[in-house]
């Protein structure tokens, strides 16, 4: 989920290359490939979430149930007979900050990467690990642009855009919707996820796109793009960006009469929303959202362990964040260690493997087999399962 800069790739490719294959340990290519496993020494796993900036309510969710899951795998002896360790680093949302990051995190000797939220932050450490060599899962961050890189290192374990895309069209189809507003930041993930919907929207049969309209992130005021949309008389107003900006666009709809129905993507899945909007304004929002920790059958458990040991209950992305910790020692145990070559191969040849979004398989480009979202709607002050349609 998450923000995505077109020129975030860019601004750190030099970044990347200033690695040195000494630096970084590669897997594909470096000591682990070459020489013994070093059976003493922790398998660390690192993770890159956002600790500061306007997203850093989402980073304890994600690191919580990471450690969560390090400590159920150790508790019952670890991967192959040794210990599993977490190590994160903060990316704020922000590509260089992202960057800074993953370079401590390989310079730390990290195995495997399983962080990512942000799409914009995440996209500038492809080549920083894929330099080092290093297996990336991904728990969050979803870009089509991610997965547009090709990179044999890279695999996703969320829906990607162009599923959420295809949730939001069928729900607002299913729900009598005639002209749909799109409304996004301008970043490529949130814009991606815009332009996929409205390609959805306007086939024959379907609603039709009144306005795709385009908003400036971080501003306090959104009158003006609120006004060019009322203009259009839409009976469905989609928001495809993130919280902070998706509660004021929701309470300053409603303050300036619009009655018709709000649905926001996964980014703006967060209580912080409602408190931004009020709760008179969140009420009856929809959002497009994989699976998180309230909507999952059978979690019960799994939300009480987690409660038990952080005093506080699970958010969005803490199940995904949890599975990827699974998965790669899943894959470390199917590679014998944790060759990057190997790692990478036991990846791509899971089958079956179960996960809190059902059975993993993997596409060829390294993405679920399928989508996973629900619809949410605001109940009670808080995100509730609405409807399952993939």
């Amino acid at each position: 989920m998450r923000k995505l800069y077109g020129t975030a790739l860019a601004v750190v490719m030099a970044s990347a290359a200033l690695m040195t294959a000494g630096c970084g340990q590669g897997l594909l290519g470096g000591d682990d490939a070459g020489s013994a496993e070093k059976k003493d020494e922790p398998i660390v796993l690192g993770m890159l979430i956002p600790q500061s900036g306007s997203e850093a309510a989402i980073g304890p969710y994600m690191s919580n149930a990471a450690q969560l899951a390090v400590d159920e795998i150790n508790a019952k002896g670890g991967v192959l007979g040794r210990k599993l360790e977490l190590k994160t680093a903060d990316d704020a949302c922000d590509p260089q900050t992202a960057a800074a990051g993953a370079n401590k995190l390989v310079t730390a000797g990290v195995h495997v990467s399983i962080g990512g939220y942000c799409s914009g932050a995440t996209l500038p450490t492809l080549p920083i690990f894929g330099k080092a060599g290093i297996p990336m899962i991904i728990p969050a961050a979803n870009s089509q642009e991610l997965v547009d890189q090709k990179l044999k290192n890279v695999f996703l374990i969320n829906g990607t855009g162009s599923q959420q895309a295809g949730a939001a069209a069928a729900w607002m189809t299913k729900d009598g919707a005639t002209k749909v507003a799109l409304m996004h930041d301008n970043t490529s993930y949130s814009k991606d996820i815009a332009l996929r919907t409205q390609t959805l929207v306007d086939e024959p049969g379907g609603p039709e796109t009144a306005i795709l309209e385009a908003v400036t992130p971080k501003e306090s005021d959104y009158s003006a793009n609120i006004t060019k949309v009322l203009a259009k008389k839409p009976d469905y107003v989609y928001w495809t960006g993130y919280f902070q900006e998706g509660g004021l666009i929701a309470r300053q709809l409603r303050q300036a009469g619009y009655q018709g129905k709000i649905m926001v993507g996964d980014g703006s899945v967060s209580p912080k929303l409602i408190e931004i909007a009020g709760a008179e304004a969140a009420t009856g929002v929809y959002a497009t959202m994989t699976q998180t920790p309230d909507t999952l059958q059978g979690a019960e458990s799994w939300i009480a362990d987690y409660t038990k040991k952080f005093g506080s209950e699970p958010g969005p992305y803490s199940n995904q964040a949890y599975d990827a910790v699974r998965l790669a020692a899943e894959a470390v145990t199917k590679a014998g260690g944790t060759d990057g070559q190997k790692v990478i191969a036991a990846l791509e040849a899971i089958d079956g493997f179960s996960m809190f979004s059902g059975p993993l398989k993997f596409t060829p480009e390294h993405t679920l087999s399928t989508g996973g979202f629900q619809i949410l709607v605001v109940k009670d002050g808080k995100f509730a399962l609405q409807d399952a349609l993939q």
